[in-house]
């Protein structure tokens, strides 16, 4: 899960595992696998960074246990 911000300044947790595209509009679009669409304050390269730091904990956390 990544949180992010909505153009209107909302926080928003989504879970990384369902995006399907991420673009820029220039505001950032994601694009979820059921269809949805969020707006967000954030670039897609800072999304994908966050995805990317998500997964990486994830596999720290497996390593510890």
């Amino acid at each position: 899960m990544i949180l992010l911000t909505q153009i209107n300044d909302k926080p928003i947790i989504l879970n990384c595992d369902l995006i399907l595209q991420i673009e820029e509009t220039p505001h950032t679009v994601i694009k979820m696998e059921n269809g949805d669409k969020y707006l967000v304050k954030e670039s897609a390269l800072q999304v994908v960074e966050k995805v990317i730091s998500f997964k990486a904990e994830i596999q720290i956390r497996a390593q510890v246990v």
